[in-house]
């Protein structure tokens, strides 16, 4: 096995067998290609779904389902099958770790693999990330900062322009180029970065456990691209409903403390206090040009009191 693809389903059943008829002919393409597919404890139908939909379409050479004891998140699920394969007798050389609300353009895979086979320092690389209608996706971003809370929480052009160095989620570039981190995704990571680095820090349920992979990774010499060329629709918010595009559902507890668990464990818990203040200042700011602007609000309800009730201030650290 040369590349193992690790999709993690939870009461995601139909987008998952989208997700893998989609691979079909990438895997074809390509001897030495593996899917795993963990399932994080759905509870539902999903199991007998998936394994319905690989039994009739034939899968079963390339695909493997495996179920999951509970339901441990993002990070639990892909490291479940990840380490697995570690242990095995031989290694796959990448791991591509997929999201299930994806759909592979034809040809997604070579430019990923190509890069890494070329470059022996490019530990991690991610795709191009895109609407169906191929509009492209923010999915290559520069490590969250203090600065970069407060310009993501003014949303005022003049900041952005000012603090543009510290900008999260610059607009997406049409080259292939290095980056901090890239979105989870769509993620190819080298078999020597996970033996070097370990896992995926299972302490985040679900958000920033692929920034902080990223910068583990850089701070133990992996440099980390985008590659444009690989081009993977990604369903917004569909396999977790957090960040759903048509409908504005209040931002689960988990992403506040992942968020939080991130900033305490790489900066302190000083820091992660600024940087909340930082945020929830620029935020409320925010809210009264919105209000005397009556622009349309599409934020997550509640959000500013859901942050200030998880920021380190009044949870202290949780990292």
């Amino acid at each position: 096995m040369k590349l193992l693809i690790v999709i993690v389903n939870f009461r995601t059943a139909g987008l998952t067998i989208d997700c893998l008829r989609s691979l079909e002919p990438e895997v074809a393409a390509r001897p030495g290609t593996r899917v795993i597919v963990t399932d994080n404890c759905s509870g539902d139908h999903s199991l007998a779904q998936l394994q319905e939909a690989i039994t009739n379409s034939g899968w079963q050479s390339w695909v493997e389902l495996r179920p999951l004891e509970r339901n441990g998140g993002f990070a639990y699920g892909n490291n479940e099958a990840v380490r697995a394969a570690l242990n095995g007798r031989s290694p796959p050389e990448f791991f591509l770790l997929l999201n299930p609300d994806t759909v592979v353009r034809p040809g997604a895979l070579d430019p990923l693999v190509d890069l890494l086979r070329q470059n022996p320092q490019v530990g991690i690389i991610g795709s191009r990330l895109e609407d169906p209608d191929g509009t492209v996706q923010r999915s290559a971003f520069r490590f969250p900062s203090l600065l970069g809370e407060l310009e993501d929480a003014l949303r005022l052009g003049l900041a952005t322009k000012v603090l543009q160095r510290w900008r999260v989620a610059p607009p997406a570039a049409s080259v292939r180029h290095a980056t901090d981190w890239v979105a989870g995704a769509s993620m190819l990571v080298r078999r020597e970065v996970f033996e070097r680095i370990g896992l995926l820090d299972e302490a985040f349920f679900m958000y920033y456990e692929e920034v902080d992979f990223c910068r583990r990774a850089g701070l133990a010499g992996w440099s980390c691209w985008y590659e444009p060329a690989s081009r993977v629709v990604h369903l917004v918010g569909q396999a977790s409903g957090v960040t759903d595009r048509k409908q504005r559902r209040r931002r689960p507890a988990y992403w506040f403390e992942s968020r939080r668990r991130y900033f305490q464990k790489h900066h302190g818990m000083v820091y992660t206090a600024l940087a909340d203040v930082a945020w929830a200042g620029g935020y409320f700011l925010w809210r009264c040009r919105r209000f005397v602007q009556r622009k349309e609000d599409r934020d997550p309800p509640h959000l500013l009191s859901d942050f200030v009730r998880q920021s380190t201030l009044v949870r202290g650290c949780k990292a």
